[in-house]
């Protein structure tokens, strides 16, 4: 899945990437891109998307709040120590942090213990982008267009498709778990669009920091005491820990980091759209390696969602094109 970024890969990336930090010299953007970097592109959204499928795996291991707490803590540790703080207020670190790991994944995880499946896991987390225009509307006071109204109501459409589906894999309770995952991931957008231009990588790895702690004390408050969570990791086969690391490590360093190296080389209305095909690897993993039904219902249900996220990221750059032409 797309984690976590100082915004949502779909929302404005453009304002979470400073060229200075990640590169040493500045490289002019660029509007078509090289087969070579396309494939590195769908490999990062490849990365995320399937990343459902290794929560999955590692949930059968780990309680979700303990998990949670360990893939922010590998993310952290020792990644800390290479990266040097974003010049950003603590605060600002801070609330990103809660919202994103007490908030956004505390939530995902939970839901997808027992009451949703990852396909569709994937799929309705997406609502953070309606969440995100909602919240530019309400708190900054941007204004509502018309092509956002449509998507909004495609994308709903889709989410209602899967509410009037709801069976033993997943539940009208995973799916209001999963839409308020969506919500702490939107005000984290907004937290994030506050840090300005910053290295994604350095402001994912401090910002993990602040997620560790209150996961900690969620998970030993309700998942058991000390004894119960130690026997947990301490049982936890090598495939699950390998899933923790996963996370971390290729969702986190490398797929920011590789996102980032994208954008600082092409337009972001280049790579930005390529993050439309999370919750099709998403479905498509889950289909492949974990066997989740895909009924025509689904199907619907995704192409109603995907066609809401495709409208309000691509009509802005087409209506931009089509503007350039005619003038």
């Amino acid at each position: 899945m797309p984690p976590t970024s100082a915004v949502s890969p779909w929302s404005s990336p453009e304002c979470a990437i400073s060229a200075t930090e990640a590169l040493p010299a500045a490289v002019p953007a660029r509007q078509v891109i090289t087969l070579n970097h396309l494939l590195l592109g769908l490999l990062v959204v490849a990365i995320w998307g399937s990343n459902f499928v290794v929560i999955k795996v590692a949930l059968a291991s780990f309680p979700p709040l303990l998990m949670a707490a360990l893939r922010f803590a590998s993310a952290t540790v020792p990644a800390i120590f290479f990266f040097r703080r974003p010049q950003v207020p603590w605060r600002n670190l801070a609330g990103y942090g809660l919202l994103i790991g007490g908030g956004q994944f505390s939530l995902l995880y939970l839901a997808m213990q027992s009451q949703i499946s990852p396909g569709l896991a994937s799929l309705v987390v997406q609502a953070q982008v309606l969440f995100t225009v909602g919240l530019a509307v309400v708190i900054e006071g941007e204004r509502v267009r018309l092509f956002q109204l449509v998507a909004a109501l495609l994308a709903i459409a889709g989410f209602a498709v899967i509410g009037l589906h709801t069976d033993g894999t997943t539940t009208w309770l995973g799916i209001v778990m999963v839409l308020g995952s969506g919500l702490c991931w939107a005000l984290g957008n907004m937290v994030g669009r506050q840090a300005g231009r910053v290295n994604m990588v350095a402001y994912m790895v401090w910002t993990s920091a602040f997620s560790v702690p209150p996961l900690v004390v969620l998970s030993l408050l309700a998942e058991g005491g000390p004894a119960v969570l130690w026997h947990a990791i301490d049982a936890a086969p090598p495939l699950a820990w390998g899933a923790i690391l996963w996370q971390s490590m290729a969702n986190t360093i490398l797929g920011y980091g590789l996102w980032a190296w994208l954008l600082v080389r092409y337009d972001a209305a280049t790579v930005t759209p390529l993050a439309l095909l999370v919750p099709v690897f998403g479905m498509g993993s889950s289909v492949a390696l974990l066997g989740e039904p895909f009924p025509a219902w689904k199907g619907t249900a995704m192409l109603l969602v995907m066609a809401g996220l495709s409208l309000n990221v691509l009509w802005p750059r087409v209506r931009k094109v089509l503007s350039s032409r005619s003038a």
